[in-house]
C-alpha cells in the first residue's frame, strides 16, 4: 500500500443535500458498482440499512473503499440528520479529508453548520460540491457568497455552472479552461470536452482571474508569471491548490447535478488532486499515560502499531466490528492487539475492508488505513488499540448528552434477557445512546439525541433484534449542577470480616462553565499512596457524575479535585477509599448549591415567507427565543432557542400553521436552569 496514493474522506451535508446519491455515483464510475443505486428507489448500496431504505436518510456512516486514477479512496458517506451527529462526529475524527456537499437551492442550511464546525474542531482540509444545480432556484453564485460569509471561508470555484435549473447542461473547467459536457443516455460515463463557447468567455475569464489571483497569494512562482503577464500553467495551479486546501486557506468549489449524473467525475478527480494523503496531514497527538506528556506521532508502517476505534458494528454472525483507522505500525490477521484504555488483550481473528455492508478479507493493515477488526470483545468507540510494551492514548472524541429519555420494558419475562442484551449491543454501537434505571419509577430508561433517534432505535429493537418490548412516550433528560464552590472532608471507617479498613478524602467541588463537561483532577502528589487507591477514588467520582445529586439526574458541569488522602497503610484498602470518595462527592455537591438544568436547543425553522408571522408567533408561544432570521429567495431561515420540555409535537403544529409547507431542524445546545 503507497501512502501518497491513498485518500481517506467523508462525504458530509445537511439532510438532503444529496451525499449518498452523489457516493453512489463515484461508486458506479470508479468501477466498484456495476449499476446506479438510487436513495429514492431504496436501492442505494450505502444506505443498506432496512430503515435507511424505508426512510430515505442515511442514519449509519457506511464505509466503503474504491480505486481512481491509481488512488485508493476510503469513503465514509455520513449522516445528514442531526439526530444521527455522533456519526459525523467519530468519522471526521479519523478522516484526512471531506467533501462538503451543498444543494444549489438552500445553500448552506443549518446543518450544513453543524457539520463545517466539526470538521474545524479535527482541523480536516475539504472541498465543496454544489449539487442540484438543475433544482428550481438553483444559485451557485449565492451559495459561494454564503460559504464564504457564514463559514469565515476562502471558497475559490474550480468550476462554473452552464445554465442553471432546467437549463443546467454543463460546467467549464476554470483550470483547463474547456466546457465540459456529459451523455446522459450512457449515465453519464462519457464527458466531451470542448472549447469555451463564446457567450461564456468573458465570465470564465473573469473567474479565472480570481482563480489565479486567490492562488498566487500563497505562492511566489505564479505571482512572478501573474505579474510578468504570462499564463500560469494548469499543473502548477494545482499545485498551489493542492498546499492550500491542506493548509485550510482555500476550498475548491465545484458543481454538478449528481441525480442526472452530471459533475461527479470532477470531484473524484478533486479528491485525488486537492485532499491530503495520509502523509500530508499533520502527526497525531498520542498521550504517554506513564510520562504524562503529548507528542505527535507520524503516519509511518515501521513504527509500533497504534490505531483509533472509531465505530463499533454488531454482526448477528461475527459479533462485533469494530473500525480501526491506523495511525501507525502494522496489525496482522490472526494476532494479539492490547486495548491500551482498558489495559486488555485481544484477539483479531479477521481483518476486512469494507464496501457498506459486504466485506472481503485482508492479512493486515497498516498505517493510514481503514479496515474491520473482527473477533474483538471489550473494544468500545474512542478506545486506542495497539502493543502492550508501548501503551500510547489517541485523544477520546466528544459526543453529545443524550437529551430524551423513553422508558422500555419486556412484554414477557423470556424477553427480559434478551432486551437487557439488546441495549448492551446498542449502547456499544452508539456512543450517545444510553440505558439505565430510573431510580424514582423502577423502569428501564433509554436516552438519545432527538425522536428520530429513539424511534430508529426502538425500531430496530423490535423488529431487527426481535425483542418483544412496550415503549412509553418520550421524556425530558434533565441534568443537575451545582452553583458554588465547596471544599469537604470525609472520613469512612467501617469493620469488615472481623478487620478494621478506613479512609479519609478531601475534594473540592466547584461549577463548570456550561457545557465544559464534567472534570476530574488529582491535585495531591503520590508518595506512600499507591496506585490503585488514586484510581480507586477516580472510579467511584466518575460514578458519581451518573448518579446525580438531590434528583438522581445526572450531573453536569462540574469540577472536582482531589487535595487530600488520609491513608493508613494498615486499614487502607481501594473498596474503603471508593466508598469515601463517593460519600464526600455526595455530601460536597448537597452543600454546593445543587440546581436542576434542562436541555436547551438549537432550533431552525425553515418557512416560505407567507407563514413568517405565524411561525414566529407559535414559537414564541411555546416559550422560544427567537436569536434572528435569514431571508432566502424562496424560504425563511428562523434561527431560535427553546426548551426541549416544549418543543414536543412541534412539527404537528408547525404543519397546521403553515399548511404542511415549512419544516425544521432541532439540535442540542446547552443545559441551562429549568425555569
Amino acid at each position: 500500500m503507497n501512502l501518497t496514493t491513498t485518500r481517506n474522506i467523508g462525504i458530509m451535508a445537511h439532510i438532503d443535500a444529496g451525499k449518498t446519491t452523489t457516493t453512489e455515483r463515484i461508486l458506479y464510475y470508479s468501477g466498484k458498482t456495476y449499476k446506479l443505486g438510487e436513495v429514492d428507489d431504496g436501492e442505494a448500496v450505502m444506505d443498506w440499512m432496512e430503515q435507511e431504505q424505508e426512510r430515505g436518510i442515511t442514519i449509519q456512516s457506511a464505509a466503503t473503499t474504491t480505486f481512481w486514477r491509481d488512488h485508493q479512496i476510503n469513503i465514509i458517506d455520513t449522516p445528514g440528520h442531526v439526530d444521527f451527529t455522533a456519526e459525523v462526529e467519530r468519522s471526521l475524527r479519523v478522516l484526512d479529508g471531506a467533501v462538503a456537499v451543498f444543494c444549489a437551492v438552500g445553500g448552506v442550511e443549518p446543518q450544513s453548520e453543524t457539520v463545517w464546525h466539526q470538521a474545524d474542531r479535527y482541523h480536516v482540509p475539504r472541498i465543496a460540491y454544489i449539487n442540484k444545480m438543475d433544482r428550481l432556484g438553483a444559485d451557485f453564485y449565492a451559495a459561494v457568497e454564503e460559504i464564504r460569509e457564514k463559514f469565515a471561508a476562502c471558497p475559490v470555484p474550480v468550476q462554473l455552472p452552464i445554465g442553471k435549473e432546467g437549463g443546467f447542461s454543463g460546467v467549464v473547467d476554470l483550470i483547463a479552461m474547456e466546457e465540459l459536457a456529459w451523455d446522459a443516455e450512457a449515465g453519464g460515463q462519457n464527458i466531451t470536452r470542448s472549447p469555451i463557447r463564446g457567450e461564456l468567455a468573458g465570465l470564465a475569464a473573469e473567474w479565472r482571474e480570481k482563480l489565479v489571483d486567490a492562488v498566487a497569494s500563497h505562492s511566489d512562482e505564479i505571482t512572478e508569471l501573474y505579474l510578468s503577464g504570462e499564463a500560469v500553467p494548469a499543473d502548477l495551479i494545482k499545485k498551489a491548490l493542492r498546499e492550500q486546501t491542506i493548509a485550510r486557506q482555500i476550498v475548491p468549489v465545484l458543481c454538478g447535478a449528481s441525480r442526472r449524473n452530471y459533475g461527479v467525475q470532477p470531484v473524484l478527480d478533486a479528491v485525488v488532486d486537492y485532499l491530503p494523503s495520509p502523509t500530508d496531514v499533520p502527526p497525531v497527538q498520542a498521550f504517554n499515560p506513564k510520562k504524562e506528556e503529548h507528542f505527535g506521532l507520524p503516519c509511518d508502517p515501521k513504527g509500533n502499531p497504534l490505531g483509533l476505534v472509531f465505530k463499533v458494528q454488531y454482526d448477528r454472525e461475527a459479533g462485533p466490528l469494530c473500525y480501526v483507522r491506523m495511525y501507525s505500525g502494522v496489525i496482522k490477521t490472526a494476532g494479539t492487539v492490547y486495548n491500551v484504555g482498558k489495559k486488555k488483550r485481544e484477539r483479531v481473528t479477521r481483518i476486512l475492508r469494507m464496501h457498506s455492508n459486504k466485506s472481503e478479507a485482508i492479512d493486515e493493515i497498516q498505517a493510514g488505513d481503514i479496515a474491520v477488526f473482527v473477533g474483538m470483545k471489550a473494544a468500545q468507540t474512542g478506545d486506542t488499540v495497539g502493543s502492550e510494551g508501548w501503551p500510547m492514548l489517541l485523544e477520546h472524541m466528544h459526543f453529545p448528552e443524550p437529551v430524551i429519555t423513553v422508558a422500555i420494558e419486556p412484554k414477557t419475562a423470556s424477553d427480559r434477557d434478551k432486551l437487557k442484551e439488546t441495549l448492551d449491543i446498542l449502547s456499544k454501537e452508539d456512543p450517545t445512546f444510553q440505558t439505565g434505571d430510573d431510580e424514582d419509577t423502577g423502569q428501564l430508561v433509554i436516552r438519545g439525541m432527538g425522536e428520530l433517534h429513539l424511534d430508529v432505535l426502538v425500531t430496530r429493537i423490535l423488529k431487527d433484534f426481535k425483542v418483544g418490548a412496550k415503549v412509553g412516550n418520550p421524556q425530558v433528560s434533565y441534568r443537575e449542577s451545582i452553583t458554588r464552590k465547596v471544599e469537604h472532608a470525609e472520613r469512612y471507617e467501617r469493620t469488615m470480616a472481623g478487620k478494621e479498613v478506613a479512609a479519609g478524602v478531601t475534594l473540592t467541588v466547584e461549577p463548570l462553565e456550561r457545557g465544559s463537561g464534567n472534570v476530574y483532577e488529582k491535585a495531591v502528589r503520590g508518595g506512600k499512596v499507591p496506585e490503585e487507591i488514586f484510581d480507586a477514588i477516580e472510579r467511584a467520582v466518575n460514578n458519581a457524575f451518573g448518579g446525580g445529586i438531590v434528583l438522581g439526574y445526572p450531573c453536569v458541569d462540574i469540577g472536582v479535585k482531589l487535595v487530600g488522602v488520609d491513608y493508613d497503610e494498615l486499614a487502607a484498602t481501594p473498596f474503603a477509599f471508593e466508598a469515601c470518595a463517593s460519600m464526600a462527592f455526595d455530601e460536597a455537591c448537597r452543600k454546593a448549591g445543587p440546581v436542576q438544568l434542562e436541555p436547551v436547543m438549537k432550533v431552525d425553522i425553515m418557512t416560505p415567507k407567507d407563514y413568517l408571522g405565524d411561525v414566529m408567533s407559535l414559537l414564541s408561544q411555546r416559550g422560544g427565543i427567537i436569536n434572528g432570521s435569514d431571508s432566502r429567495a424562496a424560504v425563511d431561515i428562523v434561527h431560535a432557542q427553546a426548551p426541549l420540555s416544549v418543543m414536543f409535537g412541534f412539527s404537528t403544529s408547525l404543519r397546521s400553521v403553515s399548511q404542511g409547507r415549512a419544516s425544521f431542524s432541532m439540535e442540542f445546545s446547552h443545559f441551562e436552569q429549568k425555569r
